[in-house]
């Protein structure tokens, strides 16, 4: 048995007892919110549907009902939408629910269980708030508020209303990161000593207006006063998966944001780059912009005995096994390197990390390019939305899950301080709660 063999179940058996295939984990210990939806989760919820409204039909919100509209336990009977447009397309999805302008009179239904949550970000706290003081079951996409302060009242607003609530983080569902998070923790890239992390894309960010006086509403991720930019709607993601991989928060972060290219009237940042720092020592490098997408997105997770990538499905060991003769003498071919000894005996030796493809870390691999604005298949949304549902039926929390996501929120926000004081930020004590997860 190989040292990965070891260290590491088998990759069938990973994804049944994660519950995507069915059955019970260890792993369930460690990432207590898989509970929502495994096959445990399923029989108990069986029969009974979640009765949910969905406010905000925009493209996200779309997304979340093409994933809904697969499960056998939800009916959606209310949409609600400030832009009509919005609200037409996904009435035609889902032809039997109420529609509505206010998401007020969505709370006030008694018959709706819980609320999915897909508005700009400016308006999560409110509604999120309220949602849960409704005593509905609540769902708010990613990142948490626009203000630290905002982040914390919903936590706060969440612990004392006794109700489920959900952050749109699907990266902590997806069978990728699950896999590579496991790894990570159990030593096989071995102590970590640097993260970088980067989402790069090419495009204005912009969506077409059915008239000019619909910008602001239409584009509203380009503007301060609705959308933390570059930060909130993509490194919030990637800061999550770090400190998901580091057991830990930064403890501080300084970094650089610029205008640099979509001279357009924006203005949010089209271009960042940050330095977080934990208390180890250990540095989360952030670099985003969209104005070139070479690179795409990862977060890649460097440790002294090999470094992981977990949205490429991939990790790479330093000290790399060698390979059977065979192989290695189709590598050489393939490469055009042949040096001047016998081919056979012990002059083999296996590529440099920096030559080593690597190994993938689930037999199958859905990787995402960085472009895409709502998701791509099998990158956990459908978990995710199966979870809440589950939730919103039995009342059980998903257990760890608002607090991942809330640090995330709060690093974001706390990165562009950094950038527009042009000053290192002190992780703020007063917005620090309770997580058994962050040592």
């Amino acid at each position: 048995m190989t040292f990965i063999e070891k260290k590491l179940i088998d990759r069938r058996s990973f994804l049944k007892d994660i519950g995507y295939l069915g059955g019970a984990s260890l792993a369930l210990v460690t990432f207590p919110w898989l509970n929502a939806c495994t096959a445990t989760a399923r029989k108990e919820t069986a029969g009974e549907k979640a009765k949910l409204a969905i406010i905000g039909t925009g493209s996200r919100g779309t997304y979340h009902i093409g994933n809904l509209s697969k499960l056998p336990n939800v009916e959606i009977i209310a949409l609600c939408d400030n832009f009509e447009p919005h609200l037409k397309q996904a009435s035609a999805l889902v032809p039997g629910a109420k529609l509505f302008a206010d998401y007020r009179e969505v709370l006030a239904l008694p018959e709706v269980q819980g609320v999915l949550i897909a508005t700009p970000l400016d308006q999560h706290a409110h509604i999120t708030i309220d949602a849960l003081k409704a005593g509905k079951h609540t769902f708010c996409e990613k990142a948490m508020a626009l203000k630290m302060e905002d982040c914390l009242a919903m936590y706060n607003t969440y612990r004392e209303s006794g109700k489920v609530l959900y952050i749109g983080q699907q990266r902590l569902f997806d069978p990728k990161y699950i896999r590579a998070m496991e790894m990570i923790h159990s030593g096989v890239i071995g102590e970590i000593t640097d993260i970088r992390s980067y989402w790069f894309r090419n495009n204005d960010w912009r969506r077409p207006l059915p008239d000019p006086s619909l910008e602001r509403k239409i584009n509203w991720r380009l503007y301060k006063e609705y959308s933390g930019g570059l930060m909130t709607e993509l490194a919030s993601h990637q800061l999550q998966v770090a400190n998901w991989a580091m057991k830990m928060i930064p403890e501080s972060v300084m970094g650089m944001g610029d205008i640099i290219f979509w001279k357009d009237g924006r203005e949010v940042f089209d271009s960042v780059n940050l330095i977080y720092r934990y208390s180890n020592g250990v540095k989360l490098t952030y670099e985003s912009n969209i104005s070139n997408k070479f690179n795409g997105l990862e977060v890649q997770i460097l440790g002294h005995k090999g470094t992981l990538e977990p949205e490429k499905g991939k990790y790479y060991l330093e000290d790399a096994q060698p390979a059977p003769g065979i192989m290695q003498l189709i590598n050489q071919i393939e490469h055009n390197v042949f040096d001047r000894i016998a081919i056979a005996g012990p002059s083999w030796v296996p590529e440099t990390a920096s030559l080593n493809k690597g190994e993938y870390i689930l037999p199958q691999n859905n990787a995402h390019d960085g472009s895409s604005s709502v998701g791509v298949a099998g990158d956990g949304s459908e978990q995710l939305v199966e979870a809440f549902c589950n939730s919103v039926i039995t009342g059980k929390p998903a257990e760890c899950l608002v607090e991942e996501a809330y640090y995330s929120s709060i690093l974001s926000l706390l990165g562009i301080q950094a950038m527009e004081e042009k000053t290192l930020k002190i992780f703020p004590e007063e917005y620090k709660i309770p997580y058994s997860k962050f040592v």
